[in-house]
């Protein structure tokens, strides 16, 4: 936040809202600059090296290009350490995770050049294969950090889940009270809805966000079912036990379309990191069978 000083306070540049900036486009898209420098000079060495027959990642020009691109898989990998130390690193987290994006965009050029196109049924193709994972991995990780987040903020409506939660402990309370002068069945099937309200759940519920055997959507059913059924006496505790279930309704797929866009947002991690210890194992003994077999 910038505080001006009031003797400007008519100046233009202090009266213009902030913008918020993403992460893709920080400071003017630096990283992407470089990263497209790197690419660039990845493209001239190998162009411009030929080494005797076809390019096989080996000669001084394979072996930079191969330096380089070990050297930034090392990096990426000790990003993903550093960017968990949030409060050591708020200031710094947008530029770390643009450079982490872009450079590891320029790492599939590179280690692609640096292999010359050879590829066969070893260590060095399962290394090559396990970085491709891994940054196709981060690309949709990438897109769930720029599309999820917006997503989750509308959807809560000013809202946190906590509150969402506490709202609907309350709604149960008011519907204690309104289904009293109901019918049995109606009482059971409102009581279900209050008694057995379903969040979260399994790995499946979470990501799809579905929840077939919901009570609160089968009390309102029930009630849809029976309205023409209600005496005259009874229609205003059906009418306000028809509207909490509703409202219940209704925040219950707003906590449940928050838990799946969190879900969505950490399910690529559980790929991600693994497959990146797995290339980091199989980048040391790429580099091992080249010096020392």
């Amino acid at each position: 936040m910038t505080i001006s000083d009031p003797s400007a306070a008519t100046s233009t540049a202090d009266t213009r809202p902030t913008r918020h900036e993403s992460f893709l486009a920080y400071d003017h898209f630096r990283h992407l600059k470089w990263a497209t420098v790197l690419v660039l000079f990845a493209i001239v060495i190998y162009v411009a090296v030929r080494p005797y027959g076809t390019p096989y990642g080996g000669g001084w020009a394979g072996y930079t290009l191969g330096t380089i691109g070990a050297f930034l898989i090392l990096w990426l990998t000790w990003f993903g350490y550093r960017k968990r130390n949030y409060a050591e690193n708020h200031g710094r987290l947008a530029a770390r995770l643009s450079a982490h994006v872009y450079f590891g965009g320029a790492l599939f050029f590179v280690a692609t050049l640096h292999t010359g196109f050879h590829f066969g049924w070893n260590i060095h193709t399962l290394a090559y294969a396990l970085m491709c994972i891994v940054i196709a991995s981060g690309v949709y990780g990438v897109f769930t950090y720029a599309r999820y987040p917006r997503l989750m903020t509308d959807n809560r409506d000013s809202m946190t889940t906590v509150q969402m939660l506490g709202r609907i402990a309350g709604i149960d309370d008011e519907l204690r009270s309104a289904t009293m002068p109901l019918d049995d069945a109606t009482v059971a099937v409102v009581g279900r809805a209050i008694s057995a309200t379903a969040v979260g759940g399994s790995a499946w519920r979470q990501l799809t966000g579905r929840y077939p055997g919901c009570t609160t959507a089968m009390a309102i059913a029930h009630m849809e079912a029976h309205a023409s059924e209600v005496p005259l006496a009874l229609q205003e505790p059906w009418r306000l036990t028809r509207l909490k279930l509703s409202e219940k309704e209704t925040l219950l797929a707003r906590i449940r379309s928050d838990i799946r866009y969190k879900a969505l947002m950490e399910i690529w991690l559980y790929l991600h990191v693994p497959l990146t210890f797995a290339l980091i194992a199989a980048l040391t003994a790429h580099i091992i069978s080249i010096f020392y077999l």
